[in-house]
């Protein structure tokens, strides 16, 4: 059956074309033209904007699950809500956690999958940790940081074969023998949560970390030692051109000041926009939990983001997709498809997620509508709707 999207301002790469219906077919986009091709039903845009779904390649959850819950029924949970504030595509993450909840969590990932027919497409897994510095730990669990081992994460790699993804500090002790490993793979080696000095960045680089788990948060930055300034991770992410980042545009994490200076020195083609939501994403202030619902972190939900009890660090965001997109465009005055680059294209290309990110005959139609205001109308996954408003 083919689907005509008629009437709608259609987002291609960087300009927004009116008078181009969008035609799918088979879960495939088949035509972007003004041409009037056979269909079977239409999607009246009326007026509203044709954009490629949205990827978020860092989130925990959402809508009261966490994917660390281990069960078929958080994931789809988790992937519904995503879906309907306009992520046709989301990462599932784990924090640091215990290593048979982890184990269960690809268990409960592959059930899922089988399942998913009203979420956000899954193609795999991201693990956050548990290698990391205990001194830029933030809201990851300090009862499970360690150092990496081969005869450990061997294990996980040869268990999980799902993952896409992996978070690490690189300056400790067997990290970059990890990097190679993940490189060797094919795995995604990104530095997270790190007291990395700018040269111990550069080996990373040469190892295989290529990105930056969400830039500002939980890094290195100018520090001093003996009076001598050091440069850190967040430094190096900036002067290693190839190095990609993410950020979480939650309006809280970091302000506008910061959001328009990634923009302008990062650029749209390096940046991905991230949630990095925990379970409390589309759900009320109040108490919370970080991780699996028995012993994960307690977090407390207010003022629109996640923090500890004791308010000293963020503990992950509640933010949906589209505030992203939303505040890149107001906070950061960044053109839309720009704001609609860093939410499709550019993670889908980090990702090397090569069949999504646009709007192009041949690709998945993962479609996202919204209007003016980001308010998002209709979802489609894969040439199934998903949501409609």
């Amino acid at each position: 059956m083919t689907t005509k999207i008629s009437g709608g301002r259609v987002i291609l790469g960087d300009e927004i074309a009116q008078g181009l219906n969008v035609y799918f077919e088979d879960g495939l986009i088949t035509a972007v033209t003004g041409e009037a091709l056979p269909f079977d039903r239409e999607i009246a845009a009326e007026g509203r904007y044709v954009s490629p779904g949205f990827i978020d390649l860092h989130t925990h959850g959402s809508g009261g699950a966490d994917f660390l819950d281990g069960t078929a029924d958080a994931f789809l949970t988790a992937a519904a809500m995503h879906a309907r504030y306009g992520a046709t595509t989301v990462i599932p993450t784990a924090t640091s956690g215990e290593l048979e909840q982890t184990l269960a969590m690809e268990r409960a990932y592959e059930e899922a999958l089988t399942r998913n027919d009203r979420g956000a497409d899954m193609p795999g897994l991201h693990f956050e940790g548990p290698y990391f510095a205990m001194g830029q730990a933030g809201a990851q669990d300090p009862r499970h940081l360690r150092n990496p081992k081969p005869e450990e994460y061997l294990k996980i790699l040869d268990g999980c074969k799902h993952i896409l993804r992996w978070s690490i500090a690189p300056e400790l002790p067997g990290a970059l023998e990890l990097g190679r490993e993940l490189k060797r793979r094919g795995i995604l080696a990104a530095i997270g949560h790190s007291d990395a000095e700018f040269s111990e960045v550069e080996a990373a680089w040469d190892a295989g970390y290529t990105h930056v788990t969400h830039l500002y948060s939980s890094m290195s930055t100018i520090h001093r030692k003996n009076a001598y300034r050091y440069a850190g991770v967040l430094e190096a992410a900036y002067m290693i051109d190839g190095m990609t980042v993410e950020i979480i545009a939650d309006g809280k994490h970091l302000p506008a000041e910061l959001l328009k200076y990634v923009y302008k020195f990062k650029g749209p083609d390096r940046t991905a926009l991230i949630t990095d939501s925990m379970r409390g994403a589309g759900m009320p202030d109040g108490p919370s939990v970080l991780g699996h619902w028995k012993n994960g972190l307690a977090v407390v939900i207010e003022d629109g983001v996640a923090k500890l009890p004791d308010r000293t660090s963020f503990a992950g965001s509640v933010a949906t997709f589209d505030r992203l997109v939303r505040n890149m465009v107001r906070m950061a005055g960044v053109p839309l498809t720009d704001a609609v680059k860093m939410a499709a294209a550019t993670p889908a290309r980090i990702m090397n997620l090569t069949d999504r990110g646009a709007i192009v005959p041949g690709l998945r139609a993962d479609l996202t509508l919204f209007d003016d205001d980001i308010r998002v109308s209709h979802v489609i996954v894969g040439g199934r709707d998903v949501y409609t408003a």
